[in-house]
This record gives C-alpha cells, sequence and structure tokens, in this order.
C-alpha cells in the first residue's frame, strides 16, 4: 500500500463520513436557530427546551434520508472490499 493510496483512501472516508452526517447536522442546526430565536423573542431561559425538537427533527430526517445514506455507505464499502487486494499486497 503506497502512501498516495492511504490518503486518498482516508480523503474518501471523511468526505464520505461529511457527506453522510451532513443532512442531520444541517436540521439539528436549523431547528436549535429556530427555537433559539423562539426563546430570544418569548423570553423563555428554559435550556432543555431545544433538545426535544432538535431530537425529533434529525430523527425524522434520518428516516427521510435514511436509504441515501445507505446506499452512499454502501458503494464505499464495496469500493473498500472490492479494491482490497491493492491494500493488502
Amino acid at each position: 500500500m503506497t502512501q498516495e493510496l492511504l490518503m486518498r483512501v482516508a480523503q474518501s472516508s471523511v468526505y464520505t463520513i461529511l457527506l453522510i452526517a451532513a443532512p442531520a447536522l444541517g436540521v439539528g442546526l436549523l431547528v436549535g436557530l429556530i427555537v433559539s430565536i423562539f426563546q430570544a423573542t418569548t423570553q423563555i431561559q428554559e435550556q432543555t427546551l431545544a433538545f426535544i425538537p432538535k431530537i425529533v427533527a434529525i430523527l425524522v430526517t434520518i428516516l427521510a434520508v435514511g436509504p441515501w445514506m445507505l446506499r452512499i455507505m454502501l458503494e464505499f464499502t464495496m469500493g473498500i472490499f472490492g479494491n482490497l487486494h491493492k491494500f493488502v499486497g
């Protein structure tokens, strides 16, 4: 395994992780921002108020884009196992 191949696999791994995590993180960020604006306008200072909407929104997002996430993970895994002979030998 050459250093170039190792760097390419590492780069592909990080890119795949970011691609899979982006929808859930983006929705969590957006819901958190909306809840924070709501709390600021109504002057509610409850810290735990933001957790339930975030959890529900992230769960719905994962259910909605789950098949896409699974397809991306399977393509990456099949690519790794398909090129396993390059990594070992």
